[in-house]
């Protein structure tokens, strides 16, 4: 006959292995992933919060240097938090040959890459920094780069250059004097060629390689010695933003092709300053629309183009906001008609006007909307880490699923 404190150990030994099955079944890498930071001197370093985002999503290490994977990098721009793990994966010289021979060639670029890769790939901080100005940045910045190292007017350039490129755009780690575990973490970071801004610089890590990442060898070829042209990186461009709206716009959609405009309204509040307890004051506003209409992916993809123009958006903004405290809907539509050269849906300035406009006066002040416009360029980088908290609930909620 079984006793209470019997049944009481085999339920927590079941929530336990419940718990643990959770963290590795999703994907075998998961088993490797760090919430809680990998050593003593990264939870001491004092890093920037692009610094600090990147040490917490990235999921693996090779010869001493951290990198995320392609995965890590869509959950980064994507989620407030990491999953749930244990540690980094170390990755060997073989696994990195594997990464490599799976990077498409820049021909065959798609919106499908970041996620077809998964985990196999790295992506060094720099990188990162590059891509998240890909996210935010418009088109014309990075036109005028190529331009500017295209000194014999092929619109190609070569690697090297593109290393420049990469520093300037993605606004590499500048100089500024670190304590020991700071630079100990940023050197992790950093590519050796950058280590040197670092004061008092000494080589803490003799036997760190800059190895070929997956960005570099998708523009560059396994060894290097392609040349990338413009219309290629545009092209790059154009598929990783669609790659990360279209996972934004299918978590809500489920499979439908549209969401609904309450579901939009509830991705815009996400990257505000608000709690979540106080978004029901301002989805309240939504049901009070005379029209209530569902949001295509076109549309949602329309609005988000105003991100990729965001300072071009904000100067058109000004002129207005120069006359006048507050914006009306047709000021809107037409800052967005100057800086993005399209006509946005009608409806969707509805929400977003809806949304912000707290008297119901058809007019929202400037800075409270551009607030939260440059809040969502950012990704979410106001991260709450959660790391062994998530799997203590994960345990306490199998406790009580077994005891009842």
């Amino acid at each position: 006959m079984t006793t209470p404190s019997f049944k009481l150990l085999c339920a927590v030994s079941g929530g336990f292995l419940v718990c643990i099955s959770y963290l590795k079944a999703r994907n075998p890498y998961d088993a490797y992933r760090a919430t809680v930071l990998n050593s003593a001197e990264e939870k001491l370093a004092k890093l920037t919060k692009r610094e600090r985002r990147f040490v917490e999503f990235a999921s693996a290490e090779y010869a001493g240097q951290i990198y995320m994977t392609p995965r890590d990098f869509l959950e980064s721009v994507l989620e407030r938090e990491p999953k749930p793990c244990l540690r980094r994966k170390i990755l060997t010289n073989d696994e990195i040959s594997h990464f490599h021979a799976r990077v498409p060639s820049v021909q065959h670029n798609t919106c499908m890459m970041f996620r077809k890769l998964s985990n196999s790939g790295i992506i060094s901080f720099a990188d990162y920094l590059f891509l998240l100005s890909v996210l935010t940045r418009p088109e014309g910045g990075f036109r005028i780069a190529f331009e500017m190292f295209d000194t014999d007017g092929n619109q190609q350039i070569e690697h090297d250059e593109f290393i420049v490129i990469r520093q300037i755009l993605g606004r590499s780690l500048k100089e500024r004097k670190t304590d020991d575990d700071t630079r100990k973490t940023l050197i992790r970071l950093m590519p050796k060629n950058d280590q040197s801004k670092l004061k008092d610089y000494n080589d803490v890590n003799k036997n760190q390689v800059d190895a070929m990442t997956t960005l570099q060898i998708h523009f560059f070829g396994a060894n290097g010695a392609d040349a990338l042209s413009y219309a290629h990186f545009y092209q790059f461009m154009k598929h990783l933003q669609q790659e990360v709206l279209q996972i934004e716009f299918e978590r809500y959609a489920k499979g439908r092709d549209y969401i609904s405009d309450e579901e939009f309204a509830f991705i815009l509040l996400n990257y505000t300053h608000l709690k979540p307890h106080q978004y029901g004051e301002y989805l309240k506003r939504i049901e009070n629309l005379e029209e209530r209409h569902p949001v295509t992916y076109e549309q949602f993809e329309g609005f988000c183009q105003v991100l990729h123009n965001l300072d071009d958006f904000s100067v058109a903004m000004r002129f207005f906001y120069s006359v006048k405290k507050t914006i009306s809907k047709d000021e809107f539509a037409q800052a967005v008609r100057i800086c993005s050269g399209s006509k946005l849906d009608g409806h969707i300035i509805d929400v977003v006007f809806a949304l912000f406009d707290e008297d119901c006066d058809g007019l929202v002040s400037y800075s409270d909307f551009f607030v939260m416009m440059k809040n969502k360029s950012r990704f979410r980088c106001g991260y709450h880490p959660v790391g062994a908290g998530a799997f203590k609930r994960c345990l306490r909620r199998e406790m009580k699923r077994h005891t009842r």
